[in-house]
């Protein structure tokens, strides 16, 4: 693929970053008579560097040093108190330029049920513009494919753990770089691309980033322990102790300056493993105090490096030719809200196939369907009480199954939103209806088959009109229930706890739903308005009972009596029916509002510091 560099003599350029967090303020049994003042602590301390096009920048340091933290502000996708100056090619970094930089996240965020190839079209569908054809999008794909020595692999789905075998780490991390290079990006950043390699595919990942490097790109990495022949790939190095930079420049020179400032280990060994320890405070002797080696770190570093390289940026300053080309103008969506959905759509439907039509899913519905249908064979009025059970526990059994399916939507889908929301390929309300739509058919099938098993041997009213009406109502309600669980798990996000919210919730909505208590007392009965299954109960008995239809009562059941007048029956009531219509619809709506509001969170991805 050809590449845009940046100008020949412009940069990436960061000046004084300082970057602090609000700590949260730890509760006390004992009270204070003094409020406690906030406490924050700074992750980034005063951070300067530079970088130019063909350049390599390696962020090295320990857990906790602040190398994502730097890593996602250079990326423009730190929320927070961020202060200091990043420019790129001499100008603020903007939303615009955000679209048009990679950034490779150290998890591999990737759908499990797609194919390498599949992955990366939907990718170039997504993120190139809609002046390219979907051809010429797909030929970018295959192009990456090929750059990056994927072709074995393409028709293998990327896969997740056990159950869904896939391709192996190293070729995930290539295929979440090719994602990033299909926008043909100047600016590449990589948190821990070797994170969970072994030292061969470590070296393979990061000689094919050396070669992007090569081809013009700028480049920054972050890493935490890379082997001899990795290190001595970095044209730059910058190491960082507890937000602090304790050196800045050429890799190969990084022996030399330490050695100068009095530190030089004391047999031969890597170069990253000696700098590692003295990022941690390790002196080369035991005549040193943990605490003065990263003071004298951090002094030398202040002496002989950061005032150089601050002179050093404002002569490029001067040169004038930071920002002497304009970047190439960039719409605000690269497609069209109604692209971004169909293409969103597909990708929906073709990964949701495998969740719905699961194995284990599919025999639990049949299994429920035949039991329930056994249990209940043949049912007739003169078993009144036993046919409402069946209705009930229909009502049951279809609220509280799609409720937790429908938990795990957005959970596990958080980090893959995050990125591509933060990348700028699609506006969430799209993703949001596509979400929706892929959806519905998938959800609606498994309960319509339930239903079609179940009917026919209960033995519940033999007409056309009654069984639509009963099918329908039961959709309707799966639906609703559904978008329960889609807004408790946007609201949420963890699936230990949307589920036993969702749980909690559901059990409620159960015992209000009016089969269980009749009578429920003044002061709590305002809960059975919120239950789903009230209504979706209601237009259940309405599909097979009618006002003036009579069931069988009395010693010998040769006595007719109202329907209405059945106690169970009686305490629902039958007519209104419009009523529980238009409730459920309100909250079809309703509930997936909720869903959406809170996805509107999700805007940019925040990872903890290190």
């Amino acid at each position: 693929m050809a590449v845009q560099p940046v100008t020949l003599k412009s940069c990436m350029q960061f000046h004084d970053v300082v970057y602090k967090v609000r700590l949260p303020k730890r509760r006390s049994i004992i009270p204070k008579k003094e409020p406690s003042e906030p406490q924050e602590r700074l992750i980034l301390k005063g951070i300067t560097g530079m970088i130019k096009p063909g350049e390599m920048l390696a962020v090295l340091g320990p857990s906790g040093s602040g190398k994502t933290t730097l890593l996602t502000a250079l990326g423009g996708r730190l929320g927070g108190n961020v202060k200091g100056t990043i420019t790129y090619n001499g100008k603020p970094f903007s939303k615009i330029m955000k679209r048009t930089t990679g950034f490779v996240t150290q998890d591999d965020v990737l759908y499990a049920h797609l194919t390498v190839l599949e992955t990366l079209i939907y990718t170039a569908l997504l993120r190139l513009p809609k002046t390219l054809t979907r051809e010429e999008k797909t030929a970018q794909a295959e192009a990456v494919v090929v750059q990056l020595g994927l072709t074995t692999c393409k028709n293998s789905i990327i896969g997740r753990g056990p159950i869904a075998r896939g391709i192996s780490g190293g070729e995930k991390k290539r295929v979440s770089i090719g994602q990033e290079l299909l926008i043909d990006p100047s600016l590449l950043l990589l948190d821990e691309p070797t994170s969970g390699l072994d030292s061969t595919m470590a070296q393979r990942i990061m000689s094919a980033v050396l070669d992007l490097a090569r081809e013009g790109r700028t480049i920054v990495v972050t890493i935490h322990q890379p082997s001899s022949g990795l290190f001595y790939m970095f044209q730059k190095v910058l190491l960082l102790s507890e937000g602090n930079a304790l050196y800045f420049g050429r890799g190969l020179h990084v022996m030399d300056y330490f050695e100068s400032a009095g530190f030089a280990p004391s047999v031969p060994m890597n170069p990253a493993d000696f700098l590692l320890d003295l990022a941690n405070g390790v002196p080369t002797d035991d005549s040193e105090d943990p605490v003065c080696v990263k003071e004298k770190l951090i002094v030398a570093y202040k002496n002989n490096i950061e005032n150089y390289l601050k002179q050093e940026l404002q002569q490029e300053d001067q040169t004038g030719l930071v920002g002497a080309n304009e970047p190439r103008k960039i719409r605000t969506w690269p497609n069209t809200w109604w692209q971004e959905f169909s293409v969103l759509l597909r990708r929906g439907l073709k990964e949701k196939k495998h969740e719905t039509f699961d194995v284990l899913n599919t025999v639990q519905v049949m299994a429920m369907a035949l039991t329930a249908g056994l249990l209940w064979w043949q049912s007739n009025l003169n078993h009144l009480g036993d046919q409402i059970g069946l209705l009930f526990f229909t009502s049951v059994f279809w609220s509280f199954l799609p409720v937790s399916e429908a938990i795990f939507t957005f959970p596990p889908e958080r980090m893959i939103l995050a990125k591509e929301r933060s990348s700028g390929m699609y506006r969430l309300s799209s993703y949001f209806m596509a979400r929706m739509v892929s959806d519905i058919p998938v959800q609606l099938i498994l309960p319509t088959t339930f239903v079609i098993i179940s009917y026919w041997m209960a033995g519940l009213k033999h007409t056309v009109t009654a069984f639509l009406y009963y099918l329908c109502a039961l959709l309707l309600g799966v639906l609703v229930a559904q978008g329960v669980g889609l807004a408790i798990g946007a609201l949420v996000m963890d699936l230990k706890s949307a589920t036993i919210l969702g749980s909690v919730i559901m059990f409620i909505f159960y015992l209000t739903g009016g089969y269980y208590i009749h009578d429920i007392p003044p002061f709590i009965s305002w809960i059975k308005y919120l239950s789903i299954c009230n209504y979706n109960y209601k237009m259940l008995l309405g599909s097979q009972y009618k006002p003036g239809e009579t069931y069988p009562c009395g010693a010998h059941k040769n006595k007719q009596c109202l329907m209405e007048d059945f106690p169970p029956i009686k305490a629902i009531g039958l007519k209104d029916q419009h009523d529980s219509l238009i409730v459920l619809l309100i909250m079809f709506i309703g509930y997936r509002l909720i869903a959406f509001v809170a996805l509107m969170r999700i805007g940019v991805m925040r990872k903890s510091p290190s």
